[in-house]
Parts: C-alpha cells; sequence; structure tokens
C-alpha cells in the first residue's frame, strides 16, 4: 500500500501525551502536562453557559465574534500601548496551536528557511516541515538559557522567512529582555524577515517582570504575527480558544488557511473569553501572583530533594538537574522511573531539542493547587529518600 505523507508519519506521538498516558496507568500525580487543577474562573465559565442557553449556537464569523476581536484589541492597548484595528487585524483561533499552525502555513513558502529556538515546543518542527520550511536551529542550554548571538545571526541569511519566537517560553521558562528582542529584531530588518510570536504565557512572569511583545519594538508592527492563548490567561486549556493579532497583509493570507483547518471556534467560549478580557488589572496581578507562590512552593521542595532547579522567569514550568540524586539513566529514563516508582510524573527536556546532549533534565508543571503539589513533593521525597 502507498504509505502516508513522511514527514508527520515519521514523528512519534507527542511527549505530553505519552507521560499522561502513564500517569494515568500508574495513578501519577501528573506534573508533566502543562494544565491547571480547578475549572478556571466561575465567572468566565458562567459567562459560557450563559451564552450557549441564550446566544446564537450557529456558525459564528471564522475571524471571530467581533466582541472578542473588539477584547483582544483593547487588550492589546491597555497592556502595551499598541492601537490594533479589531476589524482588519485581529482573528480567533481554536487554540494557539491552531494558530501557529495558520500563520506557518500561510507565510511559509517550501524552501522558506524558519529560525527556530531551542528547547521548542514540540509542535513548532512538524509543522514547518510539513510547510516546506527548512528550520535552522539556534539552542540555548541551560541553566542560563542566554541567547547566543553570534549563533543567532548565523542562523539568518537571505533565504530567512521567519522565526518563530516563544517567550515566555516553554519549556525553560525563559522571558526574552528588550536588549534580546533588540536583537531579533534588527536581523529580522537585516534580512527582511517575519516574526510569528507565541506568546501564549504574556500574563504569567513573575519577580516583577513585565511582557515585552516583539511587535513593540521600532518597525515591527507589520512584521510580526502576535499569538495569545485564553487557556493559559484564564486557566481553561480544554477550551482551546486563541487569537492572532497581526497587520492586513499577514492576517489576510493566514485567515485564508485558517478557513481550511478548524475555519471557526464554538460561539459560547468566545463570548466568554471576551467577558474574561474585559476583567480589570487585579484578575491579572493574581494569576501571575498565585503562580509565582505555586513556583516557589515546588522549586523549594525539588531543592530540599536534592535536585537542581533553574530559575523560572515564567510560565507553568520548572526545569531541574536530576544529576545530583545519581540516577543512573537519561531524562526520558528518569521521567519514566519516577512516574512508576514515585507516582510523579515528568516530561524529559532532552524531547524539546533536536540534536541531544541535554539529557538529565526534567521539566515539572507547577499550575496545580497547593496540596496537589506538596502531595508530589513528599512523594518524590519518600522515593529519593530526602
Amino acid at each position: 500500500m502507498k504509505s502516508a505523507n513522511t514527514v508527520l508519519s515519521s514523528y512519534g506521538t507527542t511527549i505530553f501525551e505519552v507521560m499522561s498516558r502513564l500517569a494515568q496507568e500508574h495513578e501519577a500525580i501528573n506534573l508533566g502536562q502543562g494544565f491547571p487543577d480547578g475549572n478556571g474562573p466561575p465567572d468566565v465559565v458562567a459567562a459560557a453557559t450563559d451564552y450557549l442557553e441564550n446566544g446564537v449556537n450557529q456558525y459564528p464569523s471564522m475571524m471571530g465574534i467581533p466582541p472578542l476581536r473588539e477584547a483582544v484589541a483593547n487588550i492589546n492597548k491597555r497592556f502595551y500601548d499598541l492601537d490594533i484595528d479589531w476589524p482588519t487585524e485581529v482573528m480567533v483561533t481554536s487554540g494557539g496551536t491552531e494558530a501557529l499552525a495558520s500563520s506557518l502555513f500561510a507565510l511559509i513558502e517550501p524552501g522558506d528557511e524558519v529560525v527556530l529556538i531551542e528547547p521548542l515546543y514540540d509542535s513548532y518542527l512538524p509543522i514547518v516541515q510539513r510547510a516546506g520550511g527548512i528550520a535552522k536551529f539556534v539552542r540555548l542550554e541551560p541553566p542560563g538559557w542566554e541567547l547566543p548571538e553570534d549563533a543567532l545571526a548565523a542562523a539568518f541569511s537571505d533565504k530567512t522567512k521567519l522565526i518563530l519566537l516563544n517567550t515566555p517560553m516553554n519549556p525553560c521558562s525563559k522571558v526574552f529582555s528588550e536588549s534580546e528582542l533588540s536583537v531579533i529584531a534588527g536581523l529580522m530588518e537585516k534580512y527582511d524577515a517575519y516574526a510569528i510570536c507565541d506568546e501564549v504565557y504574556e500574563h504569567l512572569l513573575f519577580d516583577g517582570l513585565k511582557h515585552v511583545p516583539l511587535m513593540t519594538l521600532p518597525g515591527m508592527r507589520d512584521r510580526c504575527v502576535r499569538i495569545g492563548s485564553a487557556g493559559k490567561t484564564f486557566s481553561l486549556t480544554g477550551w482551546k480558544v486563541g487569537y492572532i493579532t497581526a497587520c492586513p497583509d499577514l492576517l489576510g493570507p493566514i485567515a485564508k488557511a485558517h478557513q481550511f483547518l478548524t475555519f471557526t471556534t464554538p460561539p459560547n467560549l468566545q463570548a466568554a473569553v471576551a467577558f474574561g478580557l474585559s476583567k480589570d488589572n487585579n484578575y491579572f496581578n493574581k494569576l501571575s501572583g498565585d503562580l509565582e507562590k505555586c513556583r516557589d512552593l515546588l522549586a523549594e521542595g525539588l531543592k530540599d530533594i536534592g535536585f537542581e532547579v533553574m530559575h523560572c522567569q515564567g510560565s507553568y514550568f520548572i526545569t531541574t538537574d536530576f544529576r545530583p540524586l545519581g540516577f543512573n539513566g537519561n531524562d526520558e529514563d528518569f521521567c519514566r522511573h519516577i512516574t512508576t516508582e514515585a507516582r510523579v510524573a515528568a516530561v524529559p527536556v532532552g524531547a524539546f531539542y533536536q540534536g541531544g546532549g541535554v539529557e538529565h533534565f526534567a521539566r515539572f508543571c507547577f499550575c496545580k493547587e497547593e496540596d496537589t503539589l506538596v502531595e508530589a513533593i513528599d512523594r518524590l521525597r519518600n522515593h529519593f529518600g530526602g
């Protein structure tokens, strides 16, 4: 029989699904996949229920319902002083991953080069390759995750179509500084490139750090596609509501890709997210403040057990070096071991790199209730004798 698509067939099941299945099998606490405990803000959930019962449950516009598109434009202005024309510069998608797929399929021509920064979220490379792009990797290394400017410059060429930038960054929790963003912006202008900016963790920063969209830098307004996620902003990851902000010349072709992927997103969820984005700053401050406490709880617990813990600037995740525990094996072995033996699941960081060499780091998720994190720490402590 003829083979299926060779690009997509070459990939295994995503590491998040693999570890989540293993966690279920062994009744482990799942600190591998990045989804919060709980059921999201009750008033946002109530808004979805109300619209479901009293709104219009037929096809909305493929661009998204106007109230949500307006809300996205308003929040761009409120947090980043970006003046966005919502009818021409905002589109709703079925989650951040669909936003990425639509953007990459729309902007990449076969043979275009795409700069990817490792460690990278696992959907990036398959979508780039399926679109016909040629990946050029720039590698950030633990524990500092510094941006290697010479390597970044070497990755750009006249063939570069775009860079895919994730900040705050999954899995390493790095927040790119304004000076680092300026370096990236300079290379984009030099080589006439675009940026797809995965900013789904934009409201989850800690220690007083502020998110700076690349789009706000000089010359970047018409070169950037900015992606946000209600799943991360409202701890409702199962809703899969994302949104894209881009100039009309970029959003036009992206919308044409979107129409042949998901076409649209459930209108009641869109209406609820529009309501959520209208919340005052107290909500957003509390969101990051509560997560910062969870980060500190898990980080201190893991340090006490003997892990070396990398600093986390944003997102849901802590990266740890497990070598001080004396474990004899690589990161995948370690994560399987603690899932089956300690009944706490984590994700191997090596899964986010293509070239190997990062084989003794595990990523833990802390967007959980305090009791869940305490129980996970206790299980690991009991297992390792810390």
